[in-house]
């Protein structure tokens, strides 16, 4: 045991920071600590600074770390003036007044196709660059005084590090590739399209890129810091996942995402085409509403979330005919961003708790039914579905799943897979190879199909755009 080294990991997500330290050889858990983020759709960043302080203190210190790493909510838009100090709040992933601004940069860079070569993703409200258009279209004097730009866990990262000097900003491929301006296939900033995107050409330092398996500088207390990944690169390496698996993920948003050997590039708009935490792909589908849906069940209903899953798991598959277009807040995939959410088919019948609940449940996985879809489509490789998030631990949600993905599916342990990830990041670069830790007992789940389920849903989904 003297010679057992500690690592640390850290997901800085929307609703909270989490700190998990482990053990880097075996992965076992020493201890761990959380804190809350504030509410809203843009976030001054000094207050996850506070709250990851307030984590770390909460899992007992780092002073015995050997090796830190970040992993964070990818897109949120960090603009730094010349100082290194925060120009305005953060607008995050989910903030999507820069709608308008990301169809006219696809528009402006050629159109879908284009687009799509050379970062991999067409544009819409989450991305980075959507969130510099319309900085500069709303707030040109901000836009003017733009130094650097930088996401969540590289600005984190920073931050460690003291701050200040540009030159200790660094980032990973996972992370950029969401930004709307790096192109995963090359490995390369797209720095046109961050001149394009504010308007005007400004003398830019953007956070270098490091490798996965390297740290990108050290503490103020001198701990080494790895490089870090975007929260879903994170998950991935959490739950240890190889080309052929899909996660599924159902946090704030709900994501469906492949670790691939080779890059994608959709056209559509459907599948983004990031970079995964080991320098593969991961092409990824996200939608806006997953977890928060079972939560408008819980206000809806009065129940809990373990009593919203018996009641769906009470109730027929297709709830009797009542069919939910989830879309609460707005909608990503597909790029609905003012859409509203929509209730069909409601009569006496399915007028009662047990559908309703069960309908609420269909309608947040029938999205990401059609994100497991739209990956098949392109070519990627399914051979198992990883079920992950908190609302996946809720009884009723593998079982309408697996007969919605018309698959069996797999759950881990319930865990902190993004914090995990990250912390391997960090044993990775402490020990020069990747550890393989031992998740647990992962549960399989089968269902029969419910293909008739999903063709209501498409049908809604096709005919209504929400309102």
């Amino acid at each position: 045991m003297g010679n057992r080294q500690i690592i640390a990991g850290v997901d800085s997500s929307t609703q909270s920071v989490k700190v998990v330290l482990r053990d880097a050889q075996t992965g076992e858990l020493v201890r761990q600590g959380r804190a809350p983020h504030p509410e809203g759709t843009e976030v001054n960043p000094l207050l996850w600074i506070t709250a990851l302080e307030s984590a770390i203190k909460d899992a007992g210190g780092l002073e015995d770390v050997s090796a830190i790493s970040i992993a964070g909510q990818q897109h949120a838009m960090v603009a730094l003036d010349a100082d290194g100090e925060v120009i305005r709040p953060a607008l995050l992933w989910n903030d999507v007044r820069s709608a308008k601004a990301a169809e006219d940069l696809n528009r402006e860079e050629g159109g879908n196709e284009q687009i799509s070569r050379k970062v991999g993703s067409v544009l819409v409200a989450s991305f980075t660059a959507s969130k510099l258009r319309w900085m500069a279209d709303h707030e040109p004097a901000n836009a003017a005084r733009v130094a650097s730009i930088a996401l969540p866990h590289d600005w984190l990262s920073w931050q460690l590090q003291g701050g200040k000097d540009f030159s200790k900003l660094f980032t990973d491929r996972s992370d950029a590739s969401g930004t709307g301006y790096f192109d995963p296939t090359t490995s390369h900033y797209r720095e046109d399209i961050v001149r394009l995107a504010l308007r005007q050409d400004l003398e830019l330092t953007l956070p270098r890129i490091v490798a996965p398996n390297e740290f990108g500088g050290t503490t103020t207390s001198g701990i080494p810091i790895a490089a870090g990944a975007g929260d879903n690169a994170g998950a991935a390496l959490g739950v240890q996942a190889q080309p052929g698996d899909v996660v599924v993920s159902l946090g704030t948003s709900g994501t469906a995402f492949a670790v691939s050997e080779t890059p994608t590039h959709d056209a559509s708009g459907a599948v983004a085409g990031f970079a995964d935490a080991t320098g593969r792909f991961l092409p990824l589908v996200c939608t806006l509403n997953a977890a928060r849906i079972m939560d408008a069940a819980t206000q809806i209903l009065g129940k809990t979330h373990d009593e919203i899953g018996a009641l769906a798991l009470s109730a027929q598959a297709g709830a009797h005919g009542l069919t939910l277009l989830p879309y609460f807040e707005g909608e990503r995939t597909p790029n609905r961003p003012e859409a509203t959410g929509v209730f069909a088919g409601m009569n006496l019948n399915n007028s009662n708790p047990a559908d309703i609940a069960r309908a609420m449940i269909e309608g947040m996985l029938a999205g990401l039914a059609d994100a497991v879809d739209a990956l098949v489509a392109l070519g990627v490789n399914v051979n198992r579905i990883l079920l992950i998030g908190g609302a996946a631990k809720n009884p009723a949600i593998p079982t309408i799943a697996s007969a919605l993905f018309g698959r069996e599916v797999l759950v881990p342990p319930a865990g902190e897979y993004v914090a995990d990830g990250a912390a391997k990041q960090a044993a990775w670069a402490l020990l020069g190879e990747m550890p393989t830790w031992d998740l647990g007992n992962v549960t399989h789940h089968q269902s029969a199909p419910t293909p008739h389920v999903m063709e209501k849903y498409r049908t809604l989904r096709d005919n209504t755009s929400g309102w």
